[in-house]
């Protein structure tokens, strides 16, 4: 009788010798997808990929689909990394997919590419939907790392130009897997509060991969969904974002979002004496020709009585002059104080400022601590100067 074996037993069989060739442990496959099923319940994905002539089943763990950073679709051309084995259940030849990149450009363009035309479609482009940058804001909310350059360009150019600003610092990450959820759970807290004039978000330059989490999907329905003006300020002037693109005014540095946010008090000082020189020449004008009117009458009609009243009508014009003159001259210089006095005051309240007198902040996870209560020894705390930050471990804890 010849030898007899299970069903079981040849499927296993027959794995094991797929499984223990090494030209199918690591193995590079292109093709188009097609079939394509996510089960939202376990994170798997299900697929077919194929050529002109032939196609096989393949599966992707939750595990690896999570690393994929587009939208895969049917039709899409793509290249798989993984490996051939066996489904013993049903004997199906299947590939497992750990790696997949799709063909023809890279996975952060795709990912771009998709995102883009996606949000377009639904309007979140839209320029009838921009909103314009108030003339003179009061509070202004800065989102951004606290350790970037973008953040210092930010605060000279608004100090410099605008002093009389308040700067609201939100600090977030700005790269990485956990920024974009960073920067939409910010932006919840910022939308939260009722005097903010305008929104910066953005930072400096970097690679690709550095600036991708503004790209996210998330995040650019989160600053569509702003009720301040917003403006984006990703890398360099070549970069271009998905938050740029939706926000209401795109900077080409985090510099220019700063320039763009608020007017120059010198040009506006230099706006100011431009009309009152326009002011005072259009009285000049108005008193001459008035003047060289009376003369004219005078010529004509008769002698002194005229003359006389001529001469009273140069004195109350001469008085009016003064007058606007004058209340001219006062009303600048009430403004001009007004506005010294203000821009005074906001600047000895800058924190920077607080802190340039010896003054330091605490935090905690990202937390400012006010009290020790908060606090415990073995925790880990940074301390905040003017000019850097000091990472400190408590040893003891004294309490009044």
């Amino acid at each position: 009788m010849l030898n007899t074996i299970t069903v079981s037993q040849l499927n296993t069989y027959v794995k094991s010798l797929v499984e223990n060739d090494p030209r199918l442990t690591f193995v590079n496959v292109s093709g188009e997808i097609s079939n394509f099923k996510n089960h939202f319940s376990s994170g798997h994905w299900y697929f077919t990929l194929k050529d002109q002539n032939a196609s096989i089943r393949c599966v992707m763990f939750r595990s690896s689909a999570s690393r994929v950073r587009f939208q895969v679709e049917d039709g899409l051309a793509v290249v798989i990394k993984g490996r051939v084995s066996i489904y013993e259940k049903d004997g199906q030849y299947q590939f497992y997919a750990e790696e997949m990149h799709p063909i023809g450009e890279g996975d952060l363009a795709l990912q771009f590419k998709q995102v883009k035309e996606k949000l377009e479609k639904e309007g979140l482009f839209d320029v009838t939907s921009k909103r314009p940058l108030p003339r003179f804001p009061k509070k202004i909310a800065v989102i951004t790392s606290d350790t970037g350059a973008a953040v210092r360009d930010i605060l000279n150019i608004t100090n410099t130009r605008y002093p009389a600003c308040e700067i609201v610092m939100c600090s977030v990450l700005v790269q990485g897997d956990m920024a974009a959820s960073d920067m939409i759970k910010t932006l919840d807290r910022v939308y939260a509060l009722n005097d903010i004039d305008v929104i910066i978000i953005g930072r400096g330059g970097g690679s690709a991969e550095d600036l991708h989490c503004f790209n996210d999907e998330a995040l650019a329905r989160k600053i569509y969904e702003s009720p301040f003006p917003v403006i984006s300020a990703v890398g360099h002037e070549t970069d271009f974002s998905i938050s740029d693109f939706v926000a209401d005014i795109r900077a080409s540095t985090p510099s220019h979002a700063a320039e763009l946010a608020v007017p120059d008090m010198r040009e506006l000082k230099n706006h100011i004496d431009s009309i009152t020189n326009l002011l005072k020449s259009k009285i000049t004008y108005k008193y001459d020709f008035y003047y060289n009117k009376l003369n004219s009458l005078d010529s004509k009609v008769s002698p002194t009585n005229v003359s006389r009243v001529v001469q009273n009508k140069q004195i109350d014009v001469d008085r009016i002059f003064d007058k606007m003159e004058n209340r001219i001259k006062f009303i600048l210089q009430k403004n001009a104080n007004s506005a010294s006095g203000l821009a005074s005051r906001i600047d000895a309240l800058s924190p920077l400022k607080v802190m340039a007198r010896g003054f330091s902040a605490v935090s905690k996870d990202n937390k400012y601590i006010t009290n020790t209560d908060k606090l415990n020894v073995g925790d880990n705390i940074t301390v905040e100067f003017y000019d850097g930050n000091i990472d400190c471990t408590i040893t003891d804890k004294k309490c009044k």
